[in-house]
């Protein structure tokens, strides 16, 4: 069981916990990336952006590297039809690491950095959207406590 928002963490990319969403509103999944630069590598492509958690805000964030699984149309959550980069990148949560599918977006104006759908935790947890933090964060260390949601926090 986990809450409509938690803590994950991205080993691939290096990035240590951070407050996700759960989104089961939204089928893909998407993250914060700016200065994004496209490359290839041993012939295949590739993409280079930078990533700042919200405890980051001050720093200049992480710089990342995935290969890029090829650009495709994602809706926004305004409907607006947009072309983003698609990578694959390891997801830690409630104590299980898989694979899933991110896009990568500007969601600076979002109120979380990453925004996890439906089809990265399909037959893995139950969503309660009226609670947070029940899986607790990577590593076992408690960053916050479980919480009955009494207002929701907009996206």
């Amino acid at each position: 069981m986990i809450g409509w928002r938690e803590w994950a963490s991205l080993p691939d990319l290096h990035v240590k916990p951070f407050r996700v969403k759960i989104d089961t509103g939204a089928r893909s999944s998407s993250m914060h990336a700016t200065r994004l630069t496209s490359f290839e590598r041993d012939g295949e492509p590739w993409v280079r952006f930078r990533f700042r958690p919200r405890a980051g805000r001050a720093t200049p964030g992480i710089w990342c590297e995935a290969r890029s699984l090829g650009v495709r149309g994602i809706r926004s959550s305004s409907g607006e039809l947009q072309r983003r980069h698609v990578i694959a990148t390891e997801l830690s949560l409630g104590g299980e690491t898989w694979k899933i599918e991110v896009s990568l977006a500007n969601r600076e104006e979002m109120g979380f950095e990453m925004l996890i759908g439906r089809t990265a935790i399909r037959r893995r947890f139950l969503v309660d959207p009226g609670r947070s933090y029940l899986a607790g964060p990577p590593g076992g260390e408690p960053r916050a406590k479980p919480t009955n949601d009494s207002a929701d926090e907009e996206e």
